[in-house]
């Protein structure tokens, strides 16, 4: 009971202290031309797995108008100076900038353009910290995530649920092309760019979709970092037996993605109230076969079967082949 209510207390503490820290963030944005800043939602870390008030950093997105580029989704992260981490959305600037780069050669967009970056000395309780600032686009469509919730699931058509499939593996197939991995594939991760139907007779109209969040990526001949990152909805059985990333990783991520967005859930879950889930999660990916799909989508069952494959030598070598598939259907 003690230990219950000591961690209690710390949790506490650390809401207490994020609530104080969004006007100084505010403030800070709004110094740099930010207006109608919404903080949407933010997370707390602690370095090295402490529960240190001290030791903890922030994470946040936050919406917000600019008078160059108007409505925009902000991605901020703040650390003490003791523990500087804003390399790992330094990072992503970085893997951003590249991709933005190479899709303005091949006029291919692949992700959101990249319209800002700052990194900011904030004083926070006479304490200096980093703040640093990502600035991109507003997509008012949301993610992908978003369209295949319990609300709007039933409401997708079939050839909408084709195109989401479709798109999200040329994503990935251009993405692999310029040299990247995502290392967490997933709907929460993909966004809308335009406007969806309201209405089944108009399905023609289909939205294009860009990669977000990549925050885990990698060069595709980089060596990975063998612990297994990423969500472990989406993580290959290899990565749980403590191999790197590689190709066939992120098409077991979208093989997983194809099933959720033909039926709505997931092709392996675990008991919420598990005692150990990232055990339970790494005997499903390992152990559990892939569940047949419903007649009504049984013709993307040899592709469901490929993508997810436990072994690697059986699993697609490029989302290339994946698309040869997709196009044969």
């Amino acid at each position: 009971m003690e230990n219950s209510a000591s961690n209690l207390s710390i949790k506490q503490a650390l809401q207490a202290q994020s609530q104080q820290l969004l006007p100084i963030i505010t403030q800070s944005l709004t110094t740099l031309h930010f207006s109608e800043v919404v903080h949407q939602r933010i997370t707390q870390q602690n370095h090295e797995h402490t529960q240190n008030i001290e030791n903890t950093y922030y994470q946040c997105l936050t919406r917000a108008q600019h008078p160059q580029f108007g409505h925009v989704m902000i991605k901020w992260q703040l650390s003490a100076d003791a523990y500087p981490i804003a390399f790992d959305l330094t990072h992503e600037v970085d893997v951003l900038a590249a991709i933005n780069a190479l899709s303005r050669i091949e006029d291919n967009a692949i992700s959101p353009p990249l319209l800002a970056h700052h990194c900011v000395n904030v004083q926070i309780l006479e304490q200096p910290h980093y703040l640093t600032i990502v600035v991109m686009p507003y997509y008012s469509n949301g993610s992908l995530a978003g369209q295949l919730s319990d609300r709007n699931q039933y409401s997708l058509t079939v050839q909408q649920k084709h195109h989401f499939i479709a798109q999200s593996a040329y994503l990935i197939a251009n993405l692999h092309q310029a040299g990247w991995l995502h290392n967490d594939m997933k709907p929460s991760n993909i966004l809308l760019d335009g406007l969806l139907p309201n209405s089944a007779d108009n399905s023609s109209v289909m939205p294009d979709l860009l990669l977000t969040d990549f925050a885990l990526a990698q060069r595709c001949n980089a060596i990975s970092v063998e612990n297994p990152a990423g969500t472990p909805a989406y993580l290959a059985p290899e990565r749980w037996q403590g191999q790197g990333a590689t190709l066939q990783s992120d098409i077991y991520a979208f093989g997983i993605m194809v099933v959720e967005i033909l039926i709505g859930v997931r092709p392996f879950k675990i008991n919420k109230q598990s005692s150990d889930p990232m055990i339970d999660w790494a005997t499903q990916h390992c152990q559990q076969p892939m569940p047949a799909l419903p007649l009504e989508y049984s013709r993307y069952q040899c592709i469901v079967d490929k993508a997810l494959a436990k072994r690697v030598e059986k699993r697609y070598r490029s989302m290339d082949e994946v698309l040869e598939g997709l196009e044969r259907l």
